[in-house]
């Protein structure tokens, strides 16, 4: 038998080497996310691993054999140590790790956001290329990768910024995963890249404005005011700069004002975008003291000229000429006023060709501020050469307004009596301006001879009792149509169509078919004066047909009548509104049916223009005024009948009316009328012999 024999090994005194590894998912904090294995690994050199043991959170060591899994939410700790063949033994050795519960499932996808960068022009285009930047977030599982396409393309990662040079219209779409696997839906962004535009190579143009008092050698007074004005049509003004008398350049953001008094000289110059700079400009001006304060107003005259009668008043016409001077600041403006109105610019002489007293009042203002005292001129002028053919006013007497002066209403001249002469019909501006003016005719008729110098005080006296130019309401005359709505309201519609109230309180029939009548059931009139404006607002070239109607009786349930809108017709008298030269013959200004007006003797005035109305009815004389004219006279005698003739028509004898109403005519689809300011007031007559309101 054959063997070895060997020296034996040295004894074995050195413990094994052990190590831990946690492994798990961790979150954000460095906590395991459901759980956490514990691996332990052993090693010895000498006799070789025995045993390896652990503890997990303080309890007994126990064998280890493979990686412990723990899973309880916590804080944990696991101790470990390993023992040799030859019974040495480790130090004990610690993990420690926390265990957290595992988040809910991630079933949102990512956010993901677009945004395109890049220079534009006017139009909203990139200029050369566009860089598209794509953003995404995720809050739960965290976003796993981003992913975009171009104009269609297959889609492909996203890693930076995606920049676009190929001139055209583009699209990027794009979307993002998360790490649950959630995909967002794709979105898009649109854009279009364009040529850039050539190099600017071309500097600002820049102008310079001096402003100021200047005096007459063209000097400014105190100081003067440099404004720079600076403009690039390539890629637009950076900046603007100036330099005054030699000092270095200064950014220019507002006109520089320079008060020292000399001789100054301003450089400019103005850079755009792209860094060209224009040559510099030069604006040079003097400064000086300025003069002393100018505290006095102009001095202002006037001149009156035209040809004068024996009492002093104008023929025809009267000029007046201004003439200013101020020896200061020099004359800024003259203004005058003519019978009270407002002040207007004076720039040539004034003439002034209506009849009656006026004046003119006239002021100056300087260049400093300073406004002469007020003067005035006053003047007479009285009718000169061949007058208007007048419709004779056969009233007995001479009337002012609502008063009767008991004047005889003498013939002037032609056809024109005292009547036609004094214009009580047309506005005034006061009454004290118609009293002046009446004061002056009366004058020139007693020199004519027409009145005695008693009369002439009869008809001031007359006048200064009269309403003519007085406030509404102040001037007798009662509004029953005025700019309220409450007026309107008292007014009640027959027959077809209607009138629609307008904003400024004026009426205007309706284009629609049928005829009707707008009338006043709250008062019947004896002898009056009734006053309204009217005005033509037929569509196209058309001319409106209208009318108004009074002394007509009551129309609700009349007797005779199924129709209240031709009770007005029939027993009543139309005062007509028609200014078109075909048609119907009977023009404004007409009683229709009983008495024609040509367009010649009303006169017509354009389309769209008030026109002033006045009737007047006196027993059974009626008046009718157009804008301040007597147009027409009509005695409602017995026997006439209506032409052409209708056998369903009474004639006078169904007019013979001592009272009445009033009322607006609405005539079919074509005429379109307006009425506002309708106003009456009562006539008492003072006829010599007669009672009152029956035989003028």
């Amino acid at each position: 038998v054959s063997f070895t024999v060997v020296e034996p090994a040295p004894a074995d005194t050195t413990p094994p080497t052990v190590t831990a590894a946690v492994t798990g998912e961790k979150d954000a904090a460095g906590a395991y996310v459901g759980g956490a294995t514990v691996t332990l690994t052993a090693a010895d050199s000498g006799s070789g691993v025995d045993r390896v043991e652990y503890s997990l959170d303080g309890q007994p060591y126990a064998g280890y054999t493979a990686p412990v899994a723990v899973n309880q939410p916590g804080q944990h700790t696991v101790s470990y140590r390993a023992t040799d063949k030859a019974g040495n033994t480790s130090s004990p050795q610690q993990v420690s790790f926390t265990v957290v519960e595992p988040a809910p499932a991630d079933t949102t996808p990512p956010t993901v956001t677009a945004a395109v960068t890049g220079q534009r022009d006017a139009a909203g285009a990139y200029l050369g290329s566009a860089t598209v930047t794509v953003s995404a977030s995720d809050t739960g599982s965290g976003v796993a990768k981003v992913e975009y396409a171009l104009d269609g393309a297959a889609y492909g990662t996203y890693s930076a910024p995606v920049t676009v040079n190929q001139p055209g219209q583009h699209t990027v779409s794009y979307r993002a995963t998360d790490k649950a696997g959630n995909t967002s839906s794709p979105q898009q962004v649109a854009f279009t890249v364009v040529e850039p535009t050539p190099a600017d190579t071309t500097p600002p143009t820049v102008t310079a404005a001096v402003t100021g008092q200047k005096d007459t050698d063209g000097n400014y007074l105190g100081a003067g005011t440099v404004t720079l004005t600076a403009g690039d049509s390539g890629s637009g003004v950076d900046r603007v700069e100036y330099s005054l008398d030699g000092q270095p350049y200064a950014a220019y953001s507002a006109p520089v004002t320079v008060n020292q008094v000399g001789a100054h000289t301003v450089s400019y110059r103005a850079t755009d975008k792209a860094g060209n700079t224009s040559s510099p400009q030069q604006v040079s001006f003097t400064v000086v003291d300025p003069p002393a304060p100018d505290t006095t107003p102009p001095t202002v005259t006037a001149a009156l000229t035209g040809q004068l009668d024996d009492a002093g008043a104008y023929l025809g016409s009267a000029t007046v000429t201004l003439t200013a001077a101020d020896s200061g600041s020099g004359v800024d403006r003259v203004e005058y006023a003519l019978d009270g109105q407002p002040y207007a610019r004076y720039t040539a002489p004034v003439t002034v060709d209506r009849a009656g007293a006026h004046t003119l009042s006239y002021r100056a203002t300087d260049k400093a501020g300073n406004t002469s005292g007020t003067a005035s001129v006053s003047f007479t002028v009285v009718a000169s050469g061949p007058q208007p053919e007048c419709v004779k006013d056969t009233r007995p007497t001479v009337w002012l307004g609502t008063v009767d002066s008991g004047v005889p209403n003498r013939v002037v001249e032609g056809d024109c009596t005292v009547n036609n002469v004094i214009e009580d019909e047309k506005s005034w501006a006061s009454h004290g301006e118609f009293v002046s003016y009446v004061t002056a005719v009366a004058e020139h008729l007693h020199h004519l001879g027409v009145i005695t110098h008693k009369e002439h005080g009869k008809l001031v006296s007359a006048a200064g009792r009269s309403g003519v130019g007085k406030a509404a309401g102040k001037d007798g005359y009662q509004p029953i149509l005025d700019s309220s709505a409450a007026s309107f309201g008292r007014w009640q519609q027959v027959g077809a169509g209607g009138f629609t109230r307008n904003a400024d309180g004026s009426i205007t029939s309706r284009a629609v078919p049928g005829l009707g009548m707008l009338w006043y059931p709250a008062a019947a009139y004896g002898d009056f004066s009734l006053k309204l404006q009217w005005r033509d607002d037929a569509p196209g070239d058309g001319r409106a047909n209208s009318g108004v109607f009074v002394r007509f009786p009551d129309v609700r349930n009349h007797p005779a009548e199924s129709r209240p809108e031709w009770v007005a017709i029939r027993y009543g008298h139309e005062l007509q509104i028609l200014d078109r030269p075909d048609g119907d013959r009977y023009k404004s200004g007409s009683v229709y049916g009983f008495d024609q007006v040509d367009l010649a003797g009303a006169g017509v005035t354009p389309k769209g223009t008030w026109n002033d109305y006045e009737i007047r009815v006196v027993g059974q004389h009626y008046s009718v005024f157009r804008n301040g004219v007597l147009i027409n006279e009509y005695v409602n005698a017995p026997g006439a009948v209506f032409d052409p003739p209708r056998a369903d028509d009474p004639g006078t004898a169904g007019r013979q009316h001592t009272t009445g109403h009033v009322g607006l005519q609405n005539h079919g689809t074509g005429d379109v009328v307006s009425f506002r300011n309708v106003r009456i007031a009562p006539l008492t007559a003072c006829c010599p012999g007669g009672a009152a309101n029956t035989c003028c």
